[in-house]
């Protein structure tokens, strides 16, 4: 089989990519290596998907070239999204700080998406797991669990390591590095952060807490609830600082509410001193099980863009969260997701 554009994953980026690709006529056809599409859309925003955010800016991503995802999210921005939502009747509201989610089910968006899909002449192959990509003679070939495929364009949508158990895999860094292209170094991020020692243990027993603080770390400071937990803390303010965080750093916490146990416990640790800025030490993450992203990915050096094409492999393209673009808490990947889709759509 020959297409004009295969899209390895059929997550938010290689979905739209695809609807933009069918769009303009391309022959399209989506591999995607579990059951079913859209595994992490189905469980964002507790089941209900926070699908955008209306304040998206530049300055709410993390990128090692802080320019490279300006021309994707002005291309298509959040309205644009929410006019295809609506398109489709689906009944959304704002929660809060500018985050859209849906009245009902993320399955609404999942479906939406196929709906354009198939509107669009685009195929999708479930269980369909890549096993080599070569490129000869300006084609690419791609051996899958289901037989071969030629096609002129390539779309790595893969993904990144965040949540295993919804069968991600690191073959987009894979097909990076095999066509020599840079990956920086990837770790878990929007994730809880670890405290040990005698003061973690002691801090256990305000698992169930929360209060609203600003915590910062360097420069940076995000002011939100924060939540104690068996194994440290987390929350939107924590879950914001850790895609900051470095191993052996510290960061600051300071409380804007002081809950009585949480009063209790801080004269137990610290006696009397003022509850104002404190100072921690986290001793690690939750790790990619927990991380609601990944950050870092395939460099953003050896990306158009304009196009999200490879600078020195013709043709292939990488989109959404293996790249190294991370959005901030609060539906900014998935407005990453839906820019990076467009803008490749255009021209792959």
């Amino acid at each position: 089989m020959t297409y004009d554009v295969v899209i390895i994953g059929a997550g938010a980026a290689g979905l739209m990519c695809a609807i933009e690709a069918g769009k303009r006529k391309r022959s399209v056809t989506v591999l995607e290596r579990n059951e079913a599409v859209g595994k992490k859309i189905r469980i964002s925003g507790g089941g209900r998907c926070n699908f955008t955010n209306i304040h998206t800016a530049p300055e709410n991503f993390i990128s090692g070239n802080p320019n490279f995802h300006k021309s994707a999210l002005a291309r298509y921005t959040p309205d644009d999204f929410i006019r295809m939502v609506r398109r489709h009747r689906i009944a959304y509201h704002e929660k809060k700080l500018g985050q859209l989610f849906c009245d009902g089910t993320s399955q609404q968006i999942i479906h939406m998406l196929l709906k354009e899909c198939e509107a669009h002449g685009v195929s999708i192959r479930t269980n369909s797991a890549v096993t080599s990509i070569k490129k000869k003679d300006g084609n690419f070939n791609i051996e899958t669990s289901a037989g071969e495929i030629q096609s002129h364009s390539c779309v790595i949508a893969t993904g990144g390591l965040s949540i295993p158990k919804i069968g991600v895999s690191d073959l987009g860094y894979k097909i990076a590095r095999q066509f020599d292209l840079k990956v920086t170094n990837v770790r878990p991020a929007l994730v809880p952060l670890t405290l040990g020692g005698e003061e973690g243990r002691s801090l256990r027993e305000l698992s169930g807490v929360s209060l609203d603080a600003e915590v910062s770390f360097g420069r940076v400071m995000f002011p939100e609830n924060i939540l104690f937990t068996h194994k440290g803390l987390s929350g939107p303010a924590i879950l914001q600082i850790s895609s900051y965080w470095k191993p052996g750093g510290k960061i600051m916490v300071a409380p804007k509410q002081h809950p009585r146990r949480f009063v209790q416990k801080w004269r137990e640790l610290y006696g009397e001193i003022p509850i104002e800025n404190w100072t921690l030490t986290p001793s690690g993450t939750e790790g990619y099980d927990k991380a609601e992203v990944t950050l870092g990915g395939v460099d953003t050096n050896e990306l158009s863009s304009k196009t999200m094409e490879s600078r020195r492999v013709p043709g292939l393209y990488f989109v959404g969260e293996v790249v190294d673009v991370t959005g901030h808490l609060g539906g900014f990947n998935f407005q990453w997701a839906w820019a990076s889709g467009f803008v490749a759509g255009q021209f792959v």
